[in-house]
């Protein structure tokens, strides 16, 4: 029996992708596909969470990455910290899902500075349970440590807990500690997902 719900908070919550965020500056599509390419897709881009580097050693990075490209990728670095959009669902849904009884966890590799910047107007982690930010831990998703210190300190069974992420390889270490697991395209997608899991979730709000 589920019991504990354990969100993403990037695209799952905040509603953020990061083509959404490319487009924004009025890119094209073989562009957006190179800056993904020299900076999300790059393992340097965990760098920004962990805070382990400084902006302009990993802005010297991605340049390196495709040096054609550099007045871009300085146009988008410049901005990266503000790549949250504010979507008005998240609370509503947190608050059905804990009013019919399921405890809800976050579980995220949002950056340092982007939830210092954007968490008081997103305001839903006061609602939660808990749970883990990865640049508050220096743990980042996929590493399974990040899971398991989840389960121990909130005293989690896996088997009640179900994880939501938008990108598969957050959910394979979750799935091996026997974590039920959601690959979130959508909302009412999840919520159908949820369902099949026994969860019953209403969806309300909407993109603000």
């Amino acid at each position: 029996m589920i019991k504990n719900i354990i969100f993403d908070i990037g695209n799952v919550l905040a509603g953020f992708t990061w083509r959404d965020f490319f487009a924004g500056f009025g890119y094209g599509e073989e562009t957006i596909e190179r800056l993904a390419a020299a900076t999300v897709k790059d393992p340097m881009w965990n760098e920004i969470d962990r805070g382990a580097w400084s902006d302009k050693e990993l802005l010297e990075g991605f340049i390196r990455n495709d040096p054609p490209l550099e007045k871009e990728l300085g146009r988008v670095f410049e901005n990266i910290h503000g790549i949250v959009v504010k979507y008005d669902y998240a609370i509503p849904w947190v608050l059905s899902l804990k009013e019919a009884g399921y405890r809800c966890y976050y579980l995220s590799n949002f950056s340092r500075k982007a939830h210092a910047e954007c968490a008081d107007a997103l305001d839903f982690l006061k609602y939660m349970d808990g749970g883990i930010l990865s640049y508050q831990d220096k743990l980042i998703k996929p590493d399974p440590k990040i899971y398991e210190l989840l389960l121990d300190r909130f005293d989690l069974r896996a088997e009640e807990c179900v994880f939501m992420d938008d990108t598969k390889k957050n959910l394979l270490p979750a799935e091996q500690l026997g974590i039920h697991t959601i690959l979130f395209l959508d909302r009412e997608q999840a919520v159908t997902e949820l369902k099949k899991l026994g969860v019953q979730a209403q969806i309300s709000g909407r993109r603000g």
